[in-house]
């Protein structure tokens, strides 16, 4: 898969693109770019504050073969920076698995293989085995937060109250629903 960065060139983004005194599509609309700076402080206080269950751990330090797990997210994305430092963390506890970043607004367009009910939701990891086959698909949110998520849509929920919810929710579970989901597929 070609047009993958790591987790660091990643966060490095953000910066990179607060770096321009005229941001870059779709950053040069201001809704973008305060969703970006919001979910910058985010995911920096996930990286300093989460932490990955002992049970979790043990599952993922017992791979014995080599998987590359392939994140589609970007800067944008709310549910992404709750979720991609927990999946980044994860990554990190074992060196059979490479985790690659890869945009879904740029080529070549991998989330096009990976909708959610037709859409584009992010963020989705793929993981993959050394023959690139897929072993399992994750995204774009923890079951639960999707099940909420899903009700403030059938109740027409403005935006606002959606982010606001979906926040509260990230806020209270702590990372634990989207580890929960991880035991449950990696046993």
């Amino acid at each position: 898969m070609e047009n993958t960065i790591n987790f660091k060139e990643y966060l490095a983004r953000f910066d990179d693109i607060l770096a321009h005194e005229t941001p870059p599509p779709p950053y040069n609309d201001s809704a973008y770019l305060d969703y970006l700076k919001l979910n910058r402080s985010r995911q920096k206080r996930w990286l300093k504050t989460a932490s990955i269950r002992s049970d979790l751990r043990t599952i993922i330090e017992r791979i014995d073969t080599k998987q590359t797990w392939y994140l589609i997210t970007e800067p944008w994305c709310g549910d992404a920076a709750h979720n991609n430092p927990f999946i980044f963390l994860m990554s990190e506890l074992n060196p059979n698995i490479t985790l690659k970043i890869v945009l879904r607004d740029a080529p070549p367009f991998m989330i096009d293989g990976y909708l959610t009910n037709g859409g584009k939701a992010i963020p989705k990891l793929i993981i993959r085995d050394s023959s690139e086959k897929d072993l399992h698909v994750w995204g774009p949110r923890p079951v639960n937060c999707q099940l909420l998520f899903n009700k403030l849509k059938e109740e027409e929920a403005d935006f606002e109250r959606q982010k606001v919810e979906l926040q509260n929710w990230y806020n209270i579970d702590k990372g634990v629903s989207l580890q929960d989901e991880f035991i449950h597929f990696m046993k």
